[in-house]
């Protein structure tokens, strides 16, 4: 076990004791979560009266190396927790990729990683979890307590029924060093069917990208105990552009981790910042998410891009999302991409529900096959006006046609009625109902597709 104080240890205790007679203080009224940074891609159109913030709640509790667990508080951003894991030879078993992630977040809002082909989305790792109410109670929430409808209804419910104070994590030991092997594949029948045969072999890691139309990478991922060399991605050379040149890599366990942090993927092209001058002007310390996450909401505020496309008679969309498809529609859903869309490149993962004894109902993956997550994030740009929405409405369309399930991160477009078909209308109204009967947090349509 990694020690910790007593100081640490009990300082949970402390706060979560101060912050809910802080809140049950507050007069009625609508709440919602303050944070300074945030993975969300849409704007709200209302402000509530009272912004909760919760951001003391971001200390890691304990590691312990004998029953593989890892123990946090729900503001804790990955990277806080993958610095003191590694120290003690454990990483969870699924990091999402970016390091201002937090564990709550990822949590209620789903996230997903390269060791995904095998352990399932992050929340499927979870033993239990505090969670905040709206009336300033807090539940501890495990898989056959009392409030076993709340540990299993919390992921994909944004913070619309409580908020993650504290959570205990499975965790895997690790080795010091990745080994990588890129696979190239000229169509997507055989790229898909490596991901399929590969899924099934002794590995670590899963993932791939889409180039180029033709061009599909599948990447493996094991842990080694020793590197005949290690590459660096965190300054001038950047990931994604090594994977067409190199059959072979190695990288430290943290530097695999955030491989895709350095450059938001491969984001930081719309920024201009894959030059190597501008990369050494900004340095390690701003080459990352958070950086372009902030840049990108300054340019929402003041419609910088928006005022240059407006002038040059160009109309955009941007079509930022995550969707898990059926593995058997796969396929068809990239050619469905391909040919509408349009944008590259395209991050791909496998996963596969975990456990067929758990059901996570607003998120409700079948356990019958795997899926494939494709991951998008860019602009469509287009010399006709569309209507408001056009291209994500249409990617809504394909994946409720494919049997898929959309994340909501960003822009959500579903009428009320479809979105309550996909996400458990009548289960989500349950737990509303139990565990918000004031209404005082927003219910998740309104949330995620009226912004409020």
């Amino acid at each position: 076990m990694v020690p910790q104080s007593a100081n640490v240890l009990a300082g949970y205790a402390r706060r979560r004791q101060a912050f809910a007679s802080t809140l049950s203080g507050l007069p009625p009224g609508p709440m919602r979560l303050q944070k300074e940074t945030s993975n969300l891609f849409r704007t709200r159109n209302t402000n509530p009266h009272h912004a909760l913030d919760i951001s003391a709640f971001s200390h890691v509790l304990n590691i312990d190396t004998e029953s593989n667990t890892i123990e946090v508080e729900g503001m804790t951003p990955y990277a806080d927790v993958i610095s003191a894991s590694l120290q003690g030879g454990l990483m969870p078993k699924v990091v999402p990729q970016l390091k201002s992630i937090t564990v709550g977040g990822a949590i209620s809002g789903i996230g997903i990683e390269s060791s995904s082909f095998r352990y399932g989305l992050p929340h499927e790792s979870v033993l239990e979890m505090d969670v905040l109410l709206a009336s300033g109670d807090v539940v501890t929430c495990t898989p056959d307590n009392a409030h076993q409808d709340l540990f299993f209804g919390m992921p994909n419910s944004y913070g619309t029924l409580g908020y993650i104070l504290r959570v205990k994590l499975e965790a895997i030991p690790v080795k010091p060093y990745v080994q990588l092997t890129h696979l190239a594949f000229d169509n997507s029948a055989a790229f898909f069917s490596a991901i399929d045969k590969w899924s099934g072999e002794d590995i670590d890691f899963l993932d791939g990208c889409v180039l180029q139309r033709h061009q599909h990478f599948l990447t493996l991922g094991r842990f080694v105990d020793q590197a005949p060399y290690v590459s660096d991605y965190t300054l001038l050379d950047i990931y994604y552009q090594s994977i067409p040149v190199r059959s072979e890599d190695y990288l430290t366990t943290s530097d695999y981790l955030w491989r895709w942090d350095t450059d938001w993927f491969w984001c930081s092209k719309n920024l201009y910042v894959q030059s190597k001058p501008i990369r050494r002007l900004l340095g390690r310390k701003r080459l990352n998410s958070t950086t372009y996450q902030k840049i990108m909401r300054w340019n929402s505020r003041v419609g910088l891009t928006r005022r240059l496309n407006r002038m040059a008679l160009i109309h955009t969309e941007s079509v930022i999302q995550d969707v898990d498809i059926p593995a058997g529609n796969a396929a068809e859903f990239l050619d469905f991409f391909h040919h509408d869309i349009g944008i590259l490149p395209i991050w791909v993962c496998p996963v596969r529900a975990r456990n067929i004894k758990q059901s996570f109902p607003l998120f409700p993956m079948s356990t019958d096959s795997p899926y494939i997550n494709f991951g998008f994030w860019d602009v469509v740009r287009t010399r006709r006006r569309k209507p408001r929405g056009h291209f994500n409405r249409m990617i809504e369309d394909k994946v409720t046609d494919f049997g898929g399930i959309k994340s909501l991160y960003s822009d959500v477009f579903f009428s009320h009625r479809a979105f309550w078909q996909a996400y458990n209308g009548p289960v989500y109204r349950e737990l509303k109902t139990r565990y918000d009967p004031g209404g005082l947090l927003k219910d998740l349509y309104e949330k995620c597709v009226l912004r409020q």
